[in-house]
């Protein structure tokens, strides 16, 4: 009989060096994966690549093999902001999912890598499908809460954009997970400022985003979520403030396109794909520290 029980498997622990020359070859995936089908959104991927690097390869437990549904015993990571895939993709990839080469299988007809993802197509590491913006904390409370009435004391992280607070299931589901005391869930919103139509202040009026959690009764960190020097300490944190009764939300502050500096500021590449001469650009900017491309 054939012994499916994961494994953890000791590693050593990554310094913030290595995590950074991770999240640059993170980041030439992104660009490459996009370019390739000339789709995608790049500009939200690159802002949150520095959290899934650190969460994928330092801050959560996981298993990488073999993978189930269900995660028992690990944390467990749901993307919300779904768009913004390429990222995830290339994390789950380069810990150890699925095969790097099927990277540049990225929105290709049949492919499992989607540009949002999906469940359907078995691909390791996905639990939900996402991209309906607005569902995914209320997943990732269902998740939380079947852990604790499980006996299970991992984590659930999920991760939002902050222009998807626009959506009003996002609130039921605060409301909820407040009342509930769902101290094993940890909530992320990417406060880049920007969504497809222009600024968030334009658009939806987010007002103080952390104000309004702490107001529903979750446990509010808020800090810098592009320097893994700043980045780790404030997850360590938002790790550390659980289990006591409060969810935790931590509000992170980014730059879309961060790390390729044509990309930076303004919603512009929120979902349009570099041409030629700007994928040479952008990989030239992230020369340092790769892993190798696929």
């Amino acid at each position: 009989m054939t012994d499916t029980t994961a494994k953890t498997v000791e590693k050593p622990e990554k310094t913030n060096e290595e995590l950074k020359e991770i999240a640059t070859q993170v980041r030439r995936d992104i660009v490459r994966m996009v370019h390739a089908v000339n789709s995608g959104h790049p500009g939200g991927s690159l802002g949150i690549t520095d959290l899934l690097v650190a969460l994928y390869f330092k801050v959560m437990k996981h298993h990488p093999e073999p993978f189930d549904m269900d995660g028992k015993d690990q944390d467990l990571f749901f993307l919300s902001n779904g768009h913004t895939s390429a990222t995830m993709y290339s994390c789950l990839a380069r810990s150890g999912y699925f095969p790097v080469s099927e990277l540049s299988t990225f929105r290709k007809l049949n492919s499992r890598l989607q540009g949002h993802p999906t469940t359907h197509e078995g691909l390791p590491g996905v639990r939900v499908a996402s991209g309906s913006l607005g569902q995914g904390l209320s997943v990732a409370c269902g998740a939380a809460q079947a852990k604790k009435m499980n006996g299970d004391k991992q984590r659930v992280f999920v991760l939002m954009g902050d222009g998807e607070l626009e959506e009003g299931q996002n609130w039921e589901a605060a409301l909820y997970a407040s009342h509930h005391k769902i101290d094993n869930l940890i909530g992320i919103v990417d406060r880049n400022g920007q969504q497809i139509d222009g600024s968030t202040d334009e658009i939806g009026g987010l007002g103080d985003i952390g104000a309004k959690f702490k107001a529903f009764g979750w446990h509010v960190i808020e800090g810098d979520g592009n320097h893994f020097d700043a980045l780790i300490t404030l997850l360590e944190n938002c790790v550390a403030a659980t289990g006591k009764a409060r969810p935790v939300m931590f509000v992170m502050d980014t730059k879309m396109g961060f790390g390729v500096d044509f990309m930076m500021d303004g919603h512009k590449w929120h979902g349009v794909a570099p041409n030629d001469a700007q994928l040479a650009t952008a990989l030239d900017e992230l020369k340092t520290g790769t892993e190798g491309d696929y």
